[in-house]
C-alpha cells in the first residue's frame, strides 16, 4: 500500500474539526491538511489522497459555502457520511481573559455558530479560512486582546489556554460531513438504509420542479434534503442538489428517477451510501418528543 493509499484529505489546519472527523472515521489513516476545499479534491483526483472528509452542511449555520458548486465539478464520488456533534473552545494566548478579549478569529461557519457567545461578549468576530488556522495565528500573534474559536484539540497543538468550552449557541450543533473518492462505490442493495445524492436543472417552463418531485411523492420516497443555488451567475438557471432514502436499484426510487429525468435536464447521481445512524438516532430522538 502506498502512502497515498492510507492518506485522507480534509480541508483547514491540524486540529480543525474536519481533521477530528478523519482520526474519529479513520483512525489508521494519515489526515492531510489543505488550504482550501479545491485543494483536498485535488489531493484526491491527483492520487495524493485516497478519499477526503469534505463539511457539507452544520445544524445551525446551515450549509456550507461552495459545496453544491463544486461536488457536481470536483470529479469525485460521495461513498459515505458522518455526523459530528461540534464543540467550540474559546482559545487565546496564556495569560489572556474573557474580558480582556477584543476579537476573535475563527472560520465564518464557527462564528455564526457561536454568534450569541460573542455578542454578549462583546467581542467582535473575525473571519479566517479555518477554525485550526485561526487559533494558529493567534498563537503566533501572541497578542492577549485576540482569541480564536477552535477546538480543544487545536489548543493543544499550538499551545493556547481554553478559556471556555461549549460556546455553540445551540446543544444540537452537529455537522454532517462526506466522504468522497476518486471511484464510485455504491452501496450493496439491501444491505440496509441507503442515502442517494444527486443534483439536477429543471426545464425553464412552468411548474418544472413540481413535475420534477411528483413522482417522488407518488413513490413514497423521502427527500431529507433539497436545495437550489444559482449557476454561472445567471438568475435564470438553476442547479438543485437533493439527498433521498432509498436505492436507485430499488423499483420505487428507480420510478423516481426516471420521471424526474423526464423533466430535468443534467441529472447526475453524486453517490450512493450507507446512512449514518445518526439519522436514524436522530429520528427516535424528535419522535419521543411528540
Amino acid at each position: 500500500m502506498s502512502s497515498a493509499d492510507n492518506t485522507i484529505a480534509y480541508q483547514g489546519a491540524p486540529g480543525a474539526n474536519s481533521d477530528m472527523a478523519c482520526r474519529q472515521v479513520f483512525p489508521d489513516m494519515v489526515p492531510l491538511p489543505c488550504h482550501s476545499f479545491e485543494d483536498a479534491f485535488a489531493a484526491v483526483t491527483e492520487g495524493r489522497a485516497r478519499l477526503a472528509m469534505i463539511p457539507i452542511e452544520n445544524s445551525v449555520a446551515g450549509r456550507v459555502a461552495d459545496m453544491h458548486h463544486l461536488l457536481p465539478q470536483g470529479g469525485l464520488h460521495i461513498i459515505g457520511e458522518h455526523f459530528q456533534r461540534v464543540v467550540h473552545c474559546l482559545v487565546a494566548p496564556k495569560g489572556a481573559t474573557i474580558a480582556g478579549l477584543k476579537q476573535v478569529h475563527s472560520h465564518i461557519q464557527a462564528l455564526s455558530q457561536c454568534r450569541g457567545y460573542l455578542r454578549a461578549h462583546g467581542m467582535a468576530p473575525i473571519t479566517h479560512a479555518d477554525t485550526a488556522g485561526a487559533a494558529a495565528d493567534v498563537a503566533k500573534w501572541g497578542d492577549l486582546t485576540q482569541g480564536a474559536i477552535a477546538s480543544e484539540l487545536a489548543a493543544q497543538i499550538y499551545g493556547l489556554e481554553v478559556l471556555a468550552r461549549g460556546i455553540e449557541d445551540a446543544e444540537h450543533n452537529t455537522t454532517r460531513f462526506l466522504i468522497l473518492s476518486r471511484e464510485p462505490k455504491p452501496a450493496p442493495r439491501g444491505a440496509g438504509p441507503v442515502i442517494t445524492s444527486f443534483v439536477f436543472r429543471v426545464r425553464s417552463v412552468p411548474a418544472a420542479l413540481y413535475k420534477a418531485m411528483g413522482g417522488f411523492a407518488t413513490n413514497g420516497i423521502n427527500m431529507t434534503k433539497l436545495e437550489s443555488y444559482m449557476v454561472g451567475g445567471r438568475f435564470t438557471s438553476t442547479q438543485f442538489y437533493a439527498d433521498v432514502e432509498g436505492h436507485p436499484e430499488d423499483r420505487p426510487l428507480r420510478l423516481a428517477l426516471e420521471e424526474l429525468d423526464f423533466f430535468a435536464r443534467e441529472l447526475k447521481i453524486l453517490g450512493v451510501y450507507p446512512a449514518h445512524p445518526f439519522r436514524s438516532e436522530s429520528s427516535q430522538r424528535d419522535d419521543g418528543q411528540d
